[in-house]
């Protein structure tokens, strides 16, 4: 039976829809698709918005693109800068469980989600994972880091790891396989990614990762395929059935996640992920239905942290 287009989204965003929408505020969506997003996302039940920017300019932006924003609450702002600090701010006194990239600069928001005065950071290292849904493939791959991290040190590959199960159990998946991925699958002190793989296996061993279970280095066809580690008589439970793929760095990510989206046809939903909450960051080229899963994705990270949060309530 061939599968639809967007199958691994469409029951994504069904089961978001099973939890409360999320209270998001909406950094500068000044623009019809950023503005659009917000109020699709609402009308799917995954997001309750709160619109931050130029009133003025989001009631314009409302008029000229019929989109009914009445029943959400803006804060007004002087500029993107400004929107920026005022959305981090909500999400500072509580009033915000996510942050939604408008139609501002992505530094701009991340600027003030990162600063070291007014941000909403963690000691955990901040990264972004795409959760992509790949035609052929049987589930939706979690990819990281491909946007925040441009040359991660070990002591940073941890952190995207531990984002990346973490992530991965919000969507369901109990004990993710995390394919730490090099140009091959023996370990080479000329090439540095196969030695950061060997050690994040061997932290994970002892401990200092949780919730997964990592194995690298793996090319990526030995990761993703059954058959192509069988023939190299790879023995291992990730290769060829990876939930996870952890690139070297951001620019193999990079040109990874576009390889599938644009000869492979596959959409690509993006988080960020180590701040106090999720992030969604989408793109003016994304389709309705991936726009929905990004949103999604955090509705689930989000309904995730309730969870844990209320577990750990004596």
């Amino acid at each position: 039976m061939t599968a639809q287009p967007h199958e691994k989204y469409d029951r994504l965003i069904a089961v978001a829809r099973k939890h409360p929408p999320m209270l998001t505020a909406v950094a500068h969506p000044c623009d019809a698709v950023s503005l659009e997003s917000a109020v699709q996302a609402a009308g799917n039940g995954l997001l309750k918005p709160i619109l931050v920017g130029p009133s003025a300019r989001i009631l314009d932006v409302a008029h000229k693109a019929s989109l009914d924003i009445g029943s959400f609450e803006i804060v007004d702002s002087a500029h993107s800068h400004d929107s920026a600090a005022k959305a981090v701010e909500l999400v500072r006194c509580g009033r915000a469980e996510a942050l939604m990239k408008g139609s501002l600069h992505t530094d701009e928001l991340m600027g003030a989600v990162v600063s070291r005065t007014s941000g909403i950071r963690t000691a955990r290292r901040i990264s972004h994972c795409f959760v992509m849904d790949v035609p052929g493939h049987g589930q939706a791959l979690i990819i990281s880091d491909a946007a925040v991290n441009i040359a991660p040190t070990l002591e940073d590959k941890v952190d995207i790891v531990q984002n990346a199960i973490d992530l991965a159990h919000a969507l369901d998946v109990t004990q993710p396989r995390v394919a730490i991925l090099s140009a091959m699958e023996t370990v080479s002190a000329k090439v540095a990614s196969t030695i950061d793989a060997a050690a994040l296996c061997k932290m994970a061993e002892r401990g200092q990762i949780k919730g997964g279970i990592l194995d690298g280095p793996l090319a990526l066809d030995n990761a993703i395929s059954v058959e192509a580690a069988a023939i190299k008589n790879i023995v291992s439970p990730v290769a060829g059935r990876a939930d996870v793929l952890i690139v070297p760095d951001l620019e193999a990510g990079n040109m990874l996640a576009k390889s599938l989206s644009f000869l492979a046809g596959a959409d690509a939903a993006g988080i960020v992920l180590g701040a106090r909450v999720p992030i969604i960051l989408t793109s003016r080229a994304d389709s309705v239905t991936t726009r929905l899963a990004s949103c999604a994705v955090a509705c689930l990270v989000a309904a995730a942290r309730r969870a844990s949060a209320a577990s750990v309530i004596p």
